[in-house]
């Protein structure tokens, strides 16, 4: 696996806060993209999930993410489920994994790693973007990058 630094661009995301379990995220990603097809938006391409906790860390219905999907226009006043709001450029650490998105665990575990031991402070959650449909593709096939948000200390 190879990990990466690189600069990540000024974007503009609609997006949902879910909690509770992982088991949940496909329907949420549905949910999340319906929500935008409806308000209209033009969507660019990326789909996420922040992270904002850890199943390591609390018991699965206090899990907190956000679904969010990139999109071209105005960002809007926060009305109803879907939030709006603009991601500033930033650096991250990321890394891809290939493969059922419940396997993602180690590759997490490694960029952490990484960060840590070439004097990266991580200032922000995982974040994953899904690089491919599940729809259309196998499990094995998935693509999702691994992103954290970093600074390089001193």
């Amino acid at each position: 696996m190879e990990i990466t630094e690189k600069r990540i661009k000024e974007t503009k995301v609609a997006y949902a806060q879910f909690k509770g379990s992982y088991d949940k995220i496909s329907e949420h990603m549905q949910e999340v993209g319906q929500l935008v097809i409806d308000e209209g938006l033009e969507m660019t391409g990326m789909v996420y999930g922040a992270y904002f906790n850890s199943p390591e860390e609390v018991p699965e219905e206090e899990l907190e993410y956000e679904i969010g999907f990139s999109f071209d226009g105005d960002l809007k006043l926060q009305e109803g489920k879907l939030g709006f709001k603009e991601i500033p450029e930033h650096t991250v650490l990321a890394a891809i994994h290939k493969g059922p998105y419940t396997n993602v665990g180690p590759v997490i575990h490694a960029i952490a790693e990484y960060a840590n031991n070439n004097g990266y402070d991580i200032v922000g959650p995982v974040t994953e973007v899904y690089l491919n449909d599940p729809s259309q593709a196998s499990p094995e096939e998935l693509l999702t990058e691994v992103r954290f948000p970093v600074i390089k200390m001193g």
